[in-house]
Parts: C-alpha cells; sequence; structure tokens
C-alpha cells in the first residue's frame, strides 16, 4: 500500500483525502520556509512516504479567488532577489513524479513562488500563485528523492485583499482543496 504524507501549513487549510488503496498521512508544517522545512523533514524520517502533496492557500496576481493550481515547478523568491551570486532559486518536481508514475492524470500545470512574506501589495512576482512552503518543501523532498506536488486554492488577490481576506477565505478554502482531492482527483 502506498503511503502519502499531506502537508498543510494552517488548521483552516486540512482537507481529508478519502482514496483507496493508499495509507494517508498528514503534518502541519507552520507558516513559512524554515518551519515548513523542519517539520516535512522530520515527518518524512518517521513516515517515509511514496508521495508528499502539499496542500493550501495562495495569492494570486492574474488569476481569481477559488481557482486550484496543481504546482511542479517552484521559485524561491527570496533566493531569486540575490540569483546574481549563482544560488539556486527554482527547482521543478515533474521528472521525479513521473519516474515514479504519480499525478499523470493532474493535467494542471502551475509555478508557485514562494517566499517569507505574506504578499499584499501589488509587485512583479513569476509564478501563478504565491505562498510561503512550497519552495522548501519541494527542495526537502528533492534532496530525499521522494516526489513532491503541491496544490494550491487561490484564497486571495495580491493588492486586492488583506490578511484578513486570507483568514476569511480558509473555510471556502477548505471546501475547494476537500472537493479537488475527492471529487476531482480520486486517486494519485
Amino acid at each position: 500500500m502506498k503511503k502519502i504524507l499531506v502537508t498543510y501549513a494552517v488548521q483552516g487549510e486540512f482537507a481529508e483525502i478519502k482514496w483507496p488503496d493508499v495509507q494517508v498521512y498528514y503534518v502541519r508544517t507552520g507558516i513559512g520556509k524554515v518551519k515548513s522545512a523542519y517539520y516535512l523533514t522530520d515527518a518524512i524520517n518517521q513516515i517515509d512516504p511514496d508521495l508528499v502533496i502539499n496542500m493550501g492557500t495562495a495569492g494570486t496576481v492574474n488569476h481569481q479567488v477559488g481557482d486550484v493550481f496543481v504546482c511542479r515547478h517552484f521559485i524561491d523568491r527570496d533566493m531569486h532577489k540575490i540569483a546574481d551570486l549563482g544560488l539556486e532559486y527554482e527547482l521543478d518536481s515533474s521528472a521525479l513524479l513521473n519516474e515514479r508514475g504519480f499525478c499523470k492524470h493532474w493535467t494542471e500545470l502551475a509555478t508557485c513562488n514562494t517566499g517569507d512574506s505574506f504578499l499584499t501589495e501589488l509587485t512583479h512576482v513569476e509564478g501563478d500563485v504565491v505562498d510561503m512552503e512550497a519552495y522548501a518543501q519541494a527542495f526537502v523532498c528533492q534532496s530525499k528523492k521522494i516526489p513532491f506536488i503541491s496544490v494550491k486554492y487561490v484564497s486571495d488577490v495580491i493588492g486586492q485583499n488583506s490578511v484578513k481576506h486570507w483568514e476569511d477565505k480558509l473555510e471556502d478554502a477548505r471546501k475547494g482543496l476537500a472537493h479537488f482531492f475527492n471529487v476531482l482527483k480520486e486517486s494519485i
């Protein structure tokens, strides 16, 4: 039986996954790259999953509240700012997912831009959605050779909404993520 580790940052983002023939484990990582990487690494060491799925909310510049994106490409916007120093700031999880045969029928493709700040003002952001955890988790999984995918529910439009708007949208996000995992995608 396949073991799936599902990560989420805050309780309001949690949606139970009910798939046949898989054993699902959950870990709440907290907000931000450091906490996220730490708690994910600890959970991986205990569970040894076949796949890690990150679920949660995200902001966007070009899309609508309520949209759901499947991310296999990740950018660390904090490291992107100093890319001239030769630091890695981008990664893609597609190859390992394909190699292990996971999420092949999940045809949605998106880029998640991760940083340690909640963006509220409109600025140039590369990618479809922005969050505060996915790049760090993708990095940990890539380092440990574990397939990783992130599913993000758009909770706010950068420059139009506030942190309060994000908090108000958590219930909608939980319902949207549950619908995605248990109706639209009934398996990996």
